[in-house]
Parts: structure tokens; C-alpha cells; sequence
């Protein structure tokens, strides 16, 4: 008996097979030239797409992304680098006026798109709108009218940085300089300029006057540096002086360690009731002894 032929390719019943059915909510578009790129590793191809499903404003550093997936800081900051380097992910700065640096990253669904547009000459597209609150994810929305400009997003101006409440001493104002000057020798990306310590030095002196010491703040504010490039020391440190400052002690008795100013007495029996105290003469009683034989007279 014949072996029995199969009018169907090999390749067809050896490789996928897809079962489709169409999306109508919580979808995201996602171009081939992403989902097959040659050159990305897996890793950049899945955190592409799954950027471009976030709505607009949703949090992409490489801490939330490490807390969201398994793979780690270093493999995803790898393939954040690998989207960036192919278009798919734009990182920017800006200086606001009043010095505090911003840090914003724009997601692009489509650069072969954007590089055939820029060959022709012709302008890139605005960035999109946020879109409505459809439950969409980042692939719906409604469109903006090609007459109608996007919306420019309001920024929350910063609070400004601590100051001490008095002018700080000489002394105190070369310490807190001293100390903007050595963080590189912490950590080489904290490079200052003698401008930069000179407008961050009374924020410093501010934390000084609060009790802290010089390497207490100086481990404050070298914690958990990210791991990509810093590009704005100063934006960073003036973050953290702003957003880390702990509250002033408030006032209250103070607990006054021992110390030549303050005299420790030795210890001694008390006649009545055997118990140790301390007293500066030999030969009595203990507070609760004292009051009880004469309640007149406080220990």
C-alpha cells in the first residue's frame, strides 16, 4: 500500500500557527520593523512593545521597570541603551528657570516612519496627545485635528532649595562647600562646577544646621544613584537636598551626655534600705528613703 501524501507543506504543519481574533479593547499596535528587528535582543523587543502599551505619564525608570519585571537593573538599562540607539526612545533634559533640571522620556511606535519623512525634508510629527480614558493602554485615543495643536502639559514648578535660618558662618559655608566638592570622590559622575557649589552650598549648610554631620549628608545624598549616565549633577543633588531634608529637632529638654560639665557621683549603699545610688558624700539614704523619713526634703 502507498504511503499516504499530504497535500499540505511540511513548514505549515512543522511551524506556528496562529488562531487570531480581533482586539476592540485594551490593545496596543505593534509594527513588525519592532516585532522582528534584526539587531534588538528579545529582551529590548519586549520591553519596546510593552513601553508603547503604557498610558501617557506611566513611569519607564529603570527601578519601576526592575520592580515590575524579573530580569534586573543591568539588563533592562541594557536594553533601554539598545531602544534608544535605534529610535524607539528619545531621553531629554530641561533646565526650568529655576534651576531644577527635568528628565522626560518620549516613546516613538514607528522611526522608520520618522526617518522617511526627515529624508523628504518634510518636519517630524508633533508627539501625540494623551489619549481619552478608554482603557485602551497606549494604542487608543482620539486623534488631534491637524488644525488643532496638542495640549502643552503644565509642569508643577519646584519649591526652592533650603537655606539656613541664619547666614551661615564662614566656617560652616567653606564646610558645606568642602563637602559639594568631594562627592566625586564618592562617586565620579558628581562632578560640580565652583558655580554649582556655590548654589548648592547654603542648601548644604541648611542640613548642616540640622544636626547632621558632613558624611551623614554626604551618604544621603550618594544612596542609590541610578545606574545610567548622570548628566545634570546638579539637577540630581539639588533634587535630593530639596526632597531628603529631615526636620529640625524640635525643642525640648536636652539630653546632656556625661562630660566635664556634668559630674558622675559613685554609687554607695543606702543606710535604710541597701539600695545603690549615687551621691556626692558618703553616709545617707536613697531618694525614696529620704522622702519617707521627711517628706519635706527632696533627693
Amino acid at each position: 500500500m502507498a504511503d499516504q501524501q499530504l497535500s499540505a507543506p511540511a513548514r505549515a504543519l512543522s511551524g506556528i500557527r496562529h488562531i487570531n481574533r480581533a482586539h476592540h479593547t485594551r490593545f496596543v499596535v505593534i509594527g513588525n520593523h519592532l516585532a522582528q528587528h534584526e539587531e534588538l535582543s528579545l529582551t529590548a523587543i519586549g520591553l519596546g512593545a510593552h513601553i508603547q502599551s503604557l498610558p501617557p505619564g506611566a513611569k519607564v525608570t529603570i527601578k519601576d521597570l526592575a520592580g515590575r519585571f524579573p530580569e534586573g537593573e543591568v539588563r533592562i538599562a541594557t536594553a533601554l541603551r539598545e531602544l534608544e540607539e535605534h529610535g524607539y526612545l528619545g531621553r531629554y533634559q530641561e533646565r526650568l528657570p529655576s534651576g531644577r533640571v527635568v528628565t522626560y522620556t518620549v516613546s516613538y511606535n514607528n522611526p522608520p516612519a520618522l526617518r522617511t519623512e526627515a529624508r523628504r525634508g518634510d518636519e517630524p510629527p508633533p508627539e501625540p496627545p494623551e489619549p481619552d480614558d478608554d482603557g485602551g493602554g497606549g494604542g487608543g485615543g482620539r486623534p488631534t485635528p491637524p488644525d488643532e495643536e496638542p495640549p502643552v502639559p503644565q509642569r508643577e514648578e519646584p519649591s526652592p532649595l533650603p537655606e539656613p535660618e541664619t547666614a551661615p558662618s564662614p566656617e560652616a559655608d567653606a564646610e558645606a562647600r568642602s563637602l559639594l566638592a568631594r562627592l566625586r570622590l564618592r562617586d565620579p559622575r558628581l562632578v560640580l562646577s565652583e558655580r554649582d557649589v556655590a548654589r548648592l552650598a547654603p542648601a548644604v549648610a541648611a542640613w548642616l544646621e540640622r544636626g547632621l554631620t558632613p558624611s551623614a549628608v554626604g551618604a544621603t545624598l550618594t544612596r542609590s544613584l541610578p545606574l545610567t549616565p548622570i548628566h545634570s549633577p546638579y539637577g540630581l543633588l539639588a533634587h535630593r537636598l530639596r526632597e531628603l531634608i529631615p526636620p529640625p529637632i524640635p525643642a525640648g529638654p536636652a539630653i546632656r551626655p556625661p562630660g566635664p560639665d556634668r559630674t558622675i557621683h559613685p554609687l554607695q549603699c543606702c543606710e535604710s534600705c541597701g539600695k545603690a545610688y549615687r551621691a556626692p558624700t558618703r553616709g545617707g539614704h536613697c531618694g525614696p528613703c529620704t522622702r519617707a523619713l521627711d517628706p519635706t526634703k527632696v533627693a
